[in-house]
């Protein structure tokens, strides 16, 4: 795969977190959560801007993360179940996808310092809705946690077990 195609594919992903938490977040009703998915989406977006600079073209975001975040946004009006969705489910499977960049990266010292800086802001956004998470009361109902996991299962189901892969 390509230089552009690899950040590019990396750009996907982080658009759509961008996109998805910016249209959502007005639509939260706990106030600390609306102001983590703010903050999120703000970040998310100077990443995929960067990347966008850095290739000169969009390439829209990667749909499978927009419909979990959708899908998270809407089951949860309080925004607990669309930072979930980030933090532990679509997190960690970027996290993935940018190392396997990093290999068909070889040696291309500004890409690699492009998705260094996308991990540190993936990371850190990560541990930000530990944070607040960590000043909201646990949530206990049986039906939200089947909800969280079943965001688990319809990734793994469209074959996005570890990673988002880089065939897009």
């Amino acid at each position: 795969m390509a230089r552009d195609e690899v950040l590019g594919h990396v750009l996907s992903c982080f658009d759509a977190l961008y996109e998805g938490l910016g249209t959502h977040a007005p639509q939260f009703t706990n106030d600390a959560y609306v102001v983590c998915a703010y903050e999120m989406g703000r970040s998310f977006g100077d990443v995929a801007l960067e990347l966008r600079s850095e290739i000169g073209r969009d390439v829209g975001p990667l749909p499978v993360i927009s419909a979990v975040l959708e899908h998270a946004s809407l089951t949860d009006e309080t925004g607990a179940m669309a930072l979930y969705c980030v933090a532990m489910v679509v997190g960690p499977r970027l996290l993935v996808t940018m190392l396997d960049a990093r290999t068909q990266l070889g040696d291309d010292a500004q890409a690699l310092a492009l998705l260094d800086r996308a991990g540190e802001v993936l990371v850190s956004q990560m541990h930000l809705v530990g944070r607040v998470a960590s000043n909201q009361p646990p949530i206990e109902d049986p039906s939200w946690q089947a909800a969280a996991r079943d965001l688990t299962t319809t990734l793994e189901s469209a074959g996005n077990a570890e990673s988002f892969g880089l065939t897009h």
